[in-house]
């Protein structure tokens, strides 16, 4: 058997197309550490798939089951075919439950006190007293703590990075308007909320010195 499994607290069926390209490649892979060859007449052995999604939101109404011809070719009969199950939060007393249960928790601390080292302490602290994942969170305390905040700093850095992007863009459209000349600054603030007045003012200095 060849299991794939992957987390989602976004809904998108988007995460189709990530197993399409994933199962491939575990795939290509498993051919290549069991010495087959697809090139030769011999029909080779390959294990039996299959793939889930964990989603860590709300169900509502939600499918339990997703599937590629569905999603994005409404339905049709297509050469290729990928589906998954979903995994909610349910009744069921099971670790992978467990691990939903968490997520939701993590994602309301996130909302209490942002993207901080008291968010992932006060998950850690009402999971374990609400017998969730007590265990392993026990044992594993300093480690769990550790590989969460690095996934802030991850996300930290993209949003940066994001912003940025976003802010250098806003700078050039503000440095086409005033070369233009028809709109004021504090028109052209409207328009570039990124760039404080300030900002605009000494991008005109520099316009003008240019020009």
């Amino acid at each position: 058997m060849l299991l794939l499994l992957e987390a989602q607290s976004s809904w998108t069926v988007n995460i189709l197309i990530r197993i399409l390209l994933y199962l491939a490649q575990s795939y290509h892979e498993y051919f290549e550490r069991t010495s087959q060859s697809l090139y030769k007449s011999k029909k080779v052995k390959m294990p039996k798939p299959e793939l889930y999604v964990i989603y860590t939101g709300n169900k509502g109404r939600k499918p339990d089951t997703i599937s590629l011809s569905q999603e994005f070719f409404g339905g049709a009969d297509i050469d290729i075919e990928i589906k998954a199950k979903v995994i909610y939060e349910s009744d069921k007393d099971n670790i992978i439950n467990e691990y939903i249960v968490f997520c939701k928790v993590f994602n309301k601390q996130i909302k209490e006190h942002g993207m901080t080292k008291q968010a992932v302490t006060e998950t850690i602290r009402i999971c374990k007293d609400r017998n969730i994942l007590k265990q392993y969170l026990s044992s594993k305390e300093v480690e769990v703590v550790t590989i969460m905040m690095s996934l802030f700093d991850d996300e930290q850095i993209m949003r940066t990075y994001a912003k940025d992007i976003e802010k250098e863009t806003e700078r050039k459209t503000a440095e086409k308007m005033i070369k233009m000349g028809k709109l004021s600054l504090e028109e052209i603030s409207l328009c570039v909320p990124t760039l404080s007045f300030d900002e605009l003012k000494e991008l005109e200095a520099e316009v003008m010195q240019l020009a």
